[in-house]
């Protein structure tokens, strides 16, 4: 009997291991650092007279991004915001977005290596959108927001 017990622990445990999300994703995360590398190109793309956090649950994820200034300044003003269903797998995060307000972007899904350092998420991987010529590595850091 005993070994029976601990025989179903032993699959049980597996089994729980091999469903779970390893990299611990859920929070709120603020970008603190933007990378694009298009063409043999490295560039910067953080704005910072912008702020954007993306939020991220066991199953969805979300992002939001707008000016500083509360769109005051009408040759600045930025305002955006996505989200979906995402997928993670040992260090693989794969975002299906669903939702955004550029609609040619919606029902693409991006995959993603990311990594945890202390508090910072760091995401790396590739935005390739044929119809929209878009074919670029994105690097991100984030923050966990306290």
């Amino acid at each position: 009997m005993k070994k029976y017990i601990y025989f179903l622990a032993v699959m049980l445990l597996s089994v729980s291991c091999e469903n779970s999300k390893t990299i611990p994703l859920t929070g709120t995360w603020r970008l603190i650092s933007a990378e694009t590398t298009e063409n043999d190109s490295t560039f910067s793309t953080f704005n910072p007279k912008t702020k954007m956090i993306k939020i991220i649950n066991e199953t969805h994820f979300a992002f939001f991004n707008h000016d500083l200034k509360n769109g005051k300044d009408s040759t600045n003003a930025v305002f955006f915001g996505g989200g979906g269903k995402y997928t993670l797998k040992d260090s693989i995060y794969t975002e299906n977005l669903e939702y955004f307000n550029n609609r040619q972007w919606e029902n693409n899904q991006f995959e993603f290596v990311v990594k945890i350092q202390n508090d910072t998420l760091i995401q790396e991987g590739i935005e390739k959108l044929e119809k929209l010529g878009i074919n670029r590595i994105i690097t991100e850091k984030y923050v966990r927001e306290k």
